[in-house]
């Protein structure tokens, strides 16, 4: 044998081209692909949107979602326990309309979505002037006890972030409030919607009584007009 003669390895394993190397499964974000969690399988159950505020746009007006409360009850069977969720949702257009409801379901997303299309339907008007409110309220539901008051422009809301929740999906900027009662979520919402619903513009009243509204002029203005 030569001394400068090249032995080649046996262990060396022959080239495979690309074309015939077999594909690779794809599995998806989180392993969707084979029934996961993922939001790529057949029986995945998608991304849980996250808690809190989202706009929402339906029949081309924008909307606001707010999810102030989220309850956990379970129901002890044979053989474990039966979980339900209930989640308090606030939806507005801030433009003056706001509704409540509280959507009841097995898993947290579908409590919140059933939430959110009941407060749709359940929206109402509430009078505001400009974007505080018109006057002083006073009100209760159960053991809460709202106290709300008009304040200056740039005072923003001094709430809660229960209270705070209704007032900015209802357009309220410049306020004050106290809650003096329950901590009760579900209480305090309530008596918050019934204390907007409460609000009486100087218009609506001279409106109810069959009066019509004068413009006041100053002396002076008077006075050089004659």
């Amino acid at each position: 044998m030569a001394e400068n003669e090249i032995i080649p390895e046996a262990s060396a394993a022959p080239a495979v081209p690309e074309a015939a190397k077999p594909p690779t499964e794809s599995r998806g974000p989180r392993g969707g692909g084979f029934g996961g969690r993922g939001g790529g399988g057949g029986r995945g159950r998608g991304r849980r949107p996250d808690v809190g505020e989202n706009a929402f746009e339906k029949g081309g007006d924008e909307t606001v979602e707010k999810v102030v409360f989220i309850n956990r009850s379970s129901k002890v069977v044979k053989g474990g326990r039966r979980f339900k969720f209930s989640a308090l949702v606030v939806v507005g257009d801030k433009k003056g309309r706001v509704g409540i409801a509280l959507g009841k379901a097995a898993e947290v997303a579908d409590a919140i979505k059933r939430g959110g299309e009941l407060a749709r339907n359940k929206m109402v008007a509430v009078a505001l002037k400009d974007v505080t409110i018109p006057h002083e309220v006073y009100t209760t539901y159960g053991g809460a006890k709202i106290l709300l008051r008009p304040a200056s422009p740039g005072t923003g809301i001094i709430a809660g972030k229960t209270v705070r929740s209704v007032l900015e999906a209802a357009g309220i900027k410049d306020i004050l409030t106290k809650s003096l009662g329950s901590k009760n979520a579900a209480n305090v919402v309530k008596a918050t919607l019934n204390g907007l619903l409460s609000l009486r513009t100087r218009e609506q009243i001279y409106q109810s009584r069959g009066l019509e509204i004068k413009k006041i002029t100053t002396p002076k203005a008077s006075a050089a007009a004659a």
